[in-house]
């Protein structure tokens, strides 16, 4: 294994850890627009939106109580989402360049 193999892996490793472990301990307060919106008053009419009711909303994964579970399975998920997704367009953008391994 070369060492470009190695810190890809180190990086999925870690940002594995980040996702699933590390991510239930940021911070709870709301975030800047919910922060403005509850201090000049418009907080209480927003809409949910399209997605409320999706398998990830709210940080979190639908049907697991626990919210620690649930918060860090959705990073989990987020991750290998976005792994998989990445390396598929390297992939094809590679082969279209000519590129082989």
């Amino acid at each position: 294994m070369n060492k470009q193999s190695k810190f890809l892996i180190a990086g999925f490793v870690l940002s594995l850890f980040l996702a699933g472990v590390v991510s239930n301990y940021a911070s709870s307060n709301p975030d800047g627009l919910e922060k403005v919106a509850e201090d000049i008053g418009f907080l209480d009419s927003a809409k949910e939106h399209t997605n409320a009711d999706g398998l990830l909303a709210d940080y979190g994964v639908k049907g697991i109580e626990n919210e620690r579970l649930s918060t860090g399975a959705a990073g989990v998920i987020g991750v290998i989402a976005t792994a998989g997704v990445s390396t598929g367009l390297f992939l094809i953008l590679r082969r279209k360049n000519g590129a082989s391994k």
